[in-house]
């Protein structure tokens, strides 16, 4: 492996452009060596923006896979295409970060996790919110028990008006779903890692098409199209696990609520409790009686490295590269999200045939 770790980027659109290209430009042992997008002129626009010195062009990923002279992959590409992709990638000799969610359907994330397992590489999914440093004070504190048994959690990915109206947000054929695939999917991962919890038993879900049929509505990216809003607009889980703990999944683009917030959640244990709230809030009980806090990470701890603040994007780039470079484990286990992506797709058929989903294979006949 040389000095310089080299990166393929399949997929130049918005998520390539507003996270993993600047960041993985910001780190000193990377470069971007290719890219690779349906339509031309964004792969040779990110070469130009983001790429080497003689930085390759490509509109097939196929043709890309083939030339080589990478190491790692990172898919920012539709839902339906993770799965195709990233096993490729794979099976061409790289280590992949795949755009979350894992993939569109649970079959399709397991040919994924089954390709890791195969090839040897290393594959990991981008929950960017688990390098927030709320996120990772609160894992710390999770794992010493300072919260004791977690039994009960939320995870919340409620927005009041702000239904995406670019590029496949809308299509469910592209995407498998709307707001509980693309923003649930984060809070739930947040929540199952927190909870160090990934042993589902049973789901029961609903999903809504309420608000997105609604014309000229009020959105924070201008009205969408109804005819267009071929997804859920709200969508919400119960969870219970094999040990008995339950969560509780909220996933929404628009709801006429007044509090609101995304990848958050809400830990109840039986040492005491947390919520993503206002900032990062514990509450327990201490010589007879309720306190409640607020935790100060407006400076030093785990946001800060080399002296200079590092957002969550940055942190997540520059761990995954360290885990390539330094042959461990990567933050984010493909394992982890598959069960994410499983309990998604569970959600989504417990509101379709109105029943119940087991794990066990059991059901509610």
């Amino acid at each position: 492996m040389s000095n310089k770790l080299k990166i393929a980027i399949i997929g130049c659109g918005g998520i390539a452009n507003g996270k993993h290209m600047p960041s993985l430009a910001r780190q000193e042992n990377a470069e971007m060596v290719a890219f690779c997008d349906i339509v031309e002129e964004r792969a040779q626009e990110a070469a130009k923006t983001y790429g080497c010195e003689g930085a390759a062009v490509f509109t097939d990923f196929r043709e890309l896979l083939a030339t080589g002279g990478f190491d790692i992959v990172h898919v920012c590409t539709p839902n339906d295409s993770h799965s195709e992709i990233t096993v490729a990638a794979l099976e061409a000799g790289n280590h992949v970060l795949c755009e979350k969610p894992m993939a569109k359907t649970t079959a399709q994330a397991k040919e994924m996790l089954d390709a890791a397992k195969r090839t040897g590489k290393k594959l990991s999914i981008a929950y960017q919110n688990r390098f927030r440093a709320d996120s990772e004070y609160l894992k710390g504190l999770c794992e010493e028990g300072e919260l004791g048994d977690i039994y009960y959690g939320k995870a919340i990915a409620l927005r009041r008006r702000a239904v995406p109206t670019w590029g496949v947000f809308l299509d469910e054929e592209k995407q498998g779903g709307g707001p509980l695939i693309d923003i649930g999917t984060h809070a739930l991962d947040l929540t199952l890692w927190l909870m160090n919890n990934y042993k589902p038993r049973m789901v029961v879900g609903s999903t809504f098409h309420k608000l997105g049929q609604k014309k000229n509505a009020a959105n924070a990216f201008g009205p969408w199209d109804p005819e267009q809003f071929k997804v859920e607009d709200s969508a919400f889980g119960f969870i219970t696990m094999e040990n008995g703990a339950t969560i509780v999944l909220e996933a929404s683009w628009a709801l006429n609520v007044s509090e609101f917030g995304e990848a958050k959640t809400m830990l109840a244990g039986t040492e005491g409790g947390a919520d993503m709230k206002d900032g990062l809030r514990l509450n327990g009980e201490r010589a007879g009686r309720l306190y409640e806090t607020k935790v100060d990470l407006s400076s030093g701890g785990v946001a800060f490295y080399s002296g200079a603040a590092e957002n969550e994007a940055d942190r997540e780039a520059r761990l995954w590269l360290e885990a390539v470079r330094e042959d461990k484990d990567p933050v984010v286990l493909p394992e982890q999200a598959f069960v994410v992506t499983q309990i998604l797709e569970a959600v989504y058929e417990s509101a379709r045939t109105g029943r119940a989903v087991y794990f066990d294979g059991s059901s509610d006949n």
